[in-house]
């Protein structure tokens, strides 16, 4: 929904950022895996992991009542220790979560912008993404001119450029 309170993640905010990393994992309707399961992956634990190192950045959303209901953030990873969409030095890569029942009102894309925006601000050229071909949210990257620059088995890694 258009209009609703974005603000800066802060530190505080790593359990939210947990939630919504599950939220991610587990946005194929009855295919939920326990939250402990999700978290415990290293795969899934190191978007969160020590939340607000150096070079991190997010955004939450929250509803009119200032409940939190959904969080874009990007993290930086070393070559030895790549994230799902790593695909070079200095290229953050994004991961973002809304609850269920705000997706498909603009959460997602609103949160989307201001990340987008702040990297930009930043000055990074790129960021990337990793997204399994067959989640709804596909579309929301492709409108917001991510591309496919990776192809993998059921998942692609998508980047906007920038500048």
């Amino acid at each position: 929904m258009p209009g609703l309170p974005i603000r800066a993640a802060v530190r505080s905010d790593g359990a939210f950022l947990a939630d919504m990393t599950v939220e991610a994992a587990n946005w194929r309707a009855g295919g939920a895996r326990p939250r402990h399961e999700v978290l415990s992956s290293p795969d899934h634990r190191r978007y969160i992991a020590g939340w607000l190192r150096p070079g991190d950045a997010g955004f939450v959303a929250e509803s009119s009542t200032g409940e939190p209901i959904g969080a874009a953030w990007y993290r930086m990873f070393p070559r030895d220790e790549p994230g799902f969409a790593w695909i070079g030095t200095g290229v953050p890569e994004l991961i973002i979560g809304v609850r269920p029942v705000w997706r498909s009102h603009g959460t997602g894309r609103a949160l989307l912008q201001h990340l987008v925006d702040h990297a930009r601000g930043e000055g990074y050229a790129r960021l990337s993404l990793s997204v399994e071909r067959d989640n709804f949210a596909v579309s929301l990257y492709r409108s917001e001119a991510f591309a496919v620059v990776r192809r993998g088995i059921g998942r692609d890694v998508m980047v906007k450029r920038l500048r």
